[in-house]
């Protein structure tokens, strides 16, 4: 053999030997970043402290190990005698018994739980358990948080106010605390009665993770429904006028509705371009009509989940920023939208000849503007009112704004100057008062006819603080000095 030859056989051994794959040890399974994931998506609907269904709450670690009714349902190094494993666990063909009327885990998401349960069914949470809010845990805030919803039972008896991880319900006058839902959701972004007053809906959830609807029953108030929703938090809950679905937008641009007595998704559209943060359906729930960041209103058909139209313009510019809230009219297929341009608008909801590109036909009125951005629209009881919540920088603070409209004129009847940014405004379906919620967590009850303030409160149990001194009395909408001297911007936003 020549030395060329001998030479080559030995880098063709060498290679053969450096080609060689070297084993990689096996990581053990993160409880944190993939089991509990698995869990929140899949499982937790029912099995949370809120909805502990057979008793068994998957919420942390430890709650699950402890099991529920039936005992443990997680052995340690044993996933072939575990009941969570088997129960999620296609055999013989036959589909798994959990979730209940949900999609089947994926054979990956199966063999990942079970390789845990395997390696120990070990703890790497980096949170302890005892700082997740619960029933025997509720939240406690050291500080009051943003109000970012409000709503009045149809019989105006109670008012739901969001939290950190709950809904508090009090009187409507702020008298006495009645409940606190406690949820999953860490976030909560909108509620709504349902129209007969029988059920809550609650949308929210932790922000880059997970999104939540949740459905409670009233009488008792207990949770019904919890339904995950994509990995970011869900706005915008609007009920159907028969009171059988909930609608919500997405921050993955997606306008969404669900069947509550099945928790069925009933309809899905993804015509907007981003964020959708609020919904309503038309008066005979036909239709559903949504407003995002994308700067439009946009009509769905219910039955074929088809995008039908764009309601307000679709030339660039004639719409500056954000559309952020929208609520029908009560007794016509109106809309009054409120947005970052801080001009409250009125629309029909139904185009009634072809469109001409450049026009703003479906436009009815725009309202006298505010300054900063609107967050909130609402109508009085029969729609003779309407009002709007702004929110901007004055000086480096947010201060905001409630103007007070008679729908058919466009010039505000008074404006309330608040010496916070206001998010959250409703009218009392009986007295007409004018409630509204923002920054700095104080609910405020202004007088419908006069916008005086009539009585304040913090909605949330916490140490007795001193409560902020007002920005003074109402302004005549005719005067516009201190207007024009305010900047449109805000923080609590991030729109263009």
């Amino acid at each position: 053999m020549s030395l060329w030859i001998l030479a080559i056989a030995l880098a063709s051994s060498s290679n053969s030997i450096i080609d060689e794959p070297t084993p990689v040890p096996e990581v053990p399974v993160s409880y944190e970043r993939e089991v509990l994931p698995i869990l929140r998506q899949n499982c937790l609907g029912c099995h949370q402290p809120a909805r502990a269904k057979g008793k068994l709450d998957l919420l942390t670690h430890s709650s699950l190990l402890l099991g529920g009714r039936g005992g443990p349902v997680v052995i340690a190094g044993q996933p072939e005698e575990s009941s969570l494993i088997e129960l999620i666990r296609s055999i013989d063909g036959e589909p798994p018994e959990m979730p209940v009327d949900g999609t089947a885990l994926a054979e990956a998401q199966v063999e990942l739980l079970a390789r845990w349960v395997r390696e120990g069914a070990l703890d790497d949470s980096s949170s302890s358990p005892s700082s997740l809010p619960s029933v025997d845990n509720p939240p406690v805030y050291p500080r009051p948080p943003v109000i970012t919803s409000l709503d009045h039972s149809p019989d105006g008896a109670h008012l739901a106010v969001s939290g950190y991880n709950e809904v508090l319900i009090w009187t409507h006058d702020g008298s006495e605390l009645i409940e606190r839902l406690i949820g999953l959701s860490e976030r909560i972004e909108s509620i709504a009665f349902s129209p007969d007053g029988s059920l809550l809906a609650v949308t929210g959830g932790t922000p880059g993770i997970s999104g939540e609807l949740q459905v409670w029953k009233t009488a008792p108030w207990k949770l019904s429904l919890s339904i995950p929703v994509t990995h970011d938090t869900v706005h915008g809950a609007s009920w159907s006028p028969d009171g059988e679905l909930v609608a919500l937008g997405g921050a993955d641009n997606s306008l969404r509705a669900f069947d509550v007595e099945t928790g069925e998704q009933i309809l899905y559209q993804g015509a907007h371009t981003d964020w959708v943060l609020c919904t309503t359906f038309s008066s005979d729930g036909s239709h559903l009509a949504s407003v995002g960041r994308d700067r439009s209103l946009k009509l769905t058909k219910v039955a074929t989940q088809q995008f039908i139209d764009n309601v307000t313009s679709i030339t660039p510019g004639v719409l500056k920023g954000g559309l952020m809230a929208i609520e029908r009219h009560p007794e016509r297929d109106e809309l009054l939208v409120g947005g970052a341009d801080g001009a409250p608008k009125l629309y029909r909801m139904y185009r009634e000849k072809k469109r001409v590109i450049g026009d703003d036909y479906n436009l009815i009125r725009a309202y006298e503007g505010l300054e900063g951005r609107v967050f909130d629209v609402a109508w009085s009881q029969g729609g003779k009112h309407l009002a709007a919540a702004s929110s901007h920088r004055l000086a480096g603070e947010a201060v905001g704004a409630v103007r007070v409209y008679d729908t058919e004129k466009e010039l505000g009847l008074w404006t309330y100057p608040a010496p916070t940014g206001l998010y959250a405004l409703d009218f009392h379906p009986q007295t007409g008062a004018v409630v509204v919620g923002g920054a700095d967590g104080l609910i405020r009850l202004l007088d419908l006819e006069s916008g005086e303030l009539r009585h304040q409160f913090s909605p949330f149990p916490s140490p007795s603080s001193d409560i902020p001194e007002e920005m003074g009395s109402p302004i005549e909408a005719s005067s516009s000095a201190r207007t024009e001297e305010l900047a449109p911007t805000d923080s609590k936003q991030q729109d263009s």
